[in-house]
């Protein structure tokens, strides 16, 4: 039987932690409000506490107008592919950088680990600009070194010389720039490494003599054993990238690549915002988040522990 005294102890402690857990709700419920409201009413001063948290009327409808208002659905599938793209292309080279520093013996191996490490002390905000001037000059670097690239794209995709399919597929404007420069992340590598070091060697071993080379023990030991890792970063990389905002907005200019984030923007205009709409809409937005989040809340866990227990 527990004492009363160790109840009331964890009452102490209880008490101000759903305090502190239920003000993380305030948001939400008043984003849910918002979206209900009549169009022109959110936002408005009103004369008590209760008016302005419920509306006079509910209006779901507001959920259908974000669908009708704005190519909602095509933001939505901008996001999903890349989101997705990014999240397959960082998880194969997180592991791929990962086993060469955690299971492959080379020169200067820990040297260039630090190295690799010390570049997530740069803010993003630095390296965008050169990663903007990459993908602005990439199309004429390719057309330099290939014309035969440019001769071979412009066939498949009808454009002229003064409109260049190269720029079209890997330039400014394109899915390229959205998904390829956040495919490389020292994060994931140093996730997975500490991972990987957790696998006894002797199995490694064992594959050798039983004539396996790296390849084989990398697909068929290393990443087998290592799923929580692989998923805790493929969970983490998806939610960042599904509500990444500036580095679609730098390098997009057509509305039919813009992402969810970007999409939102269409309901601020120059004399007024239409709050209720941009709520539904940012509900909606929240969906696939949420339902990650309920499938994988235990990677979670066991990605925040892993860089703590390993050495």
């Amino acid at each position: 039987m527990i004492p009363s005294r160790s109840r009331f102890a964890a009452l102490l402690l209880h008490v101000p932690l759903l305090m502190v857990g239920a003000t993380m709700l305030v948001p939400l419920a008043f984003m849910f409000v918002t979206a209900l409201a009549a169009p022109g009413e959110a936002m408005q001063a009103s004369e008590s506490l209760t008016d302005m948290l419920v509306p006079q009327s509910w209006h779901w409808d507001n959920f259908a107008e974000v669908w009708r208002i704005i190519p909602f659905g095509r933001y939505y599938l901008n996001s999903l592919l890349v989101a997705l793209a990014v999240t397959l292309g960082q998880t194969v080279t997180s592991a791929c950088a990962a086993y060469a520093f955690a299971r492959l013996q080379w020169g200067g191996r820990d040297t260039v680990f630090m190295l690799y490490l010390a570049t997530m002390m740069v803010p993003a905000a630095v390296t965008m600009i050169p990663n903007f001037v990459a993908m602005k000059m990439l199309p004429e670097i390719l057309t330099q070194l290939a014309p035969w690239i440019d001769w071979m794209s412009s066939r498949v995709l009808g454009t002229t010389v003064d409109d260049p399919a190269v720029g079209r597929l890997v330039g400014l404007d394109s899915y390229f720039a959205l998904i390829v420069p956040m495919m490389f992340s020292a994060y994931g590598t140093f996730l997975l490494r500490q991972f990987f070091l957790s696998i006894p060697r002797e199995l490694d071993e064992a594959a050798e003599i039983d004539g396996c080379g790296h390849w084989a023990i990398f697909a068929r030991i290393i990443l087998p054993l290592s799923l929580p890792g692989l998923a805790t970063l493929a969970i983490f990389t998806f939610l960042g990238v599904w509500g990444s905002f500036l580095w679609p907005l730098v390098v997009t200019n057509q509305s039919a690549l813009n992402t969810l984030p970007i999409g939102l923007l269409s309901f601020q205009g120059q004399y007024g915002t239409e709050w209720s709409l941009m709520m539904a809409a940012a509900l909606l937005t929240l969906v696939p988040i949420v339902v990650i989040f309920l499938v994988g809340q235990r990677f979670f866990v066991a990605g925040l522990t892993v860089g703590a227990v390993k050495g």
